[in-house]
């Protein structure tokens, strides 16, 4: 599958964007931390498709300015109004990650939720991508995303190998590495079982490094035959 970020400063621009985008993509990825004065239910109300939420934190790689509380706050909200989807790092506070869960449950689990994790600087080796990933699956997460910095093609190598591993032991992954050399590993990583691939809408709005467009994602994957 392919996702789109939408990469929008108000609200009527991410409805255009998200129109504009479900055509060329299976779902999209509505990212609020770009989002001045993000109105959820207008936007969520809206949609033509799957919607995946997420309020990424700065260390992350997010643009999110206010608290953790106020952050989960926004993904709560995305449950309650039955997002298809939201995404919550590993890194964020064990409690309020326990508050996320509970909102989803009180949806009855309509609401799926990705555990992340991404490193801007390196792959690490493969085994620690493995407790990486079994941390992920420890805090609830329906889906375990691994995001990571490729410094070599080997480092794409690691990350399919995890894929593989993930699937084999019925965990559904989203796995890639990111620059320039890690853009093999977005085309290959769905091929090996990863849940969906990363791609922006047009060139210039990218939310991560080495991503390619989504016209150029089903370009390769329909020569590849997919």
């Amino acid at each position: 599958m392919i996702c789109i970020p939408v990469v929008a400063k108000t609200n009527e621009d991410a409805l255009k964007r998200m129109d504009a985008s479900l055509p060329l993509a299976d779902l999209v990825e509505l990212r609020v931390d770009l989002i001045e004065g993000v109105n959820l239910e207008k936007l969520l109300s809206a949609k033509k498709g799957p919607v995946l939420v997420t309020a990424r934190r700065k260390e992350e790689g997010g643009h999110f300015t206010g608290g953790e509380t106020e952050r989960i706050a926004l993904l709560r909200e995305a449950a309650r109004l039955q997002a298809d989807l939201v995404d919550v790092e590993l890194s964020t506070d064990t409690i309020l990650v326990g508050t996320l869960l509970e909102e989803i449950r009180k949806g009855g689990g309509r609401t799926k939720m990705v555990v992340s994790h991404h490193d801007f600087d390196k792959t690490p080796p493969y085994r620690v991508l493995q407790e990486i990933s079994n941390r992920c699956a420890g805090r609830g997460a329906d889906i375990v995303k691994i995001a990571t910095f490729a410094d070599s093609m080997e480092d794409n190598l690691k990350i399919l190998k995890l894929v593989g591993w993930a699937r084999r032991k019925g965990q559904s992954i989203i796995a890639h590495c990111m620059g320039d050399k890690g853009k093999v590993s977005r085309v290959m990583a769905p091929l090996f079982g990863s849940c969906m691939s990363f791609a922006s809408l047009e060139r210039g709005e990218e939310t991560a490094p080495g991503q390619l467009t989504a016209s150029e994602m089903k370009e390769i994957f329909r020569i590849l035959g997919r």
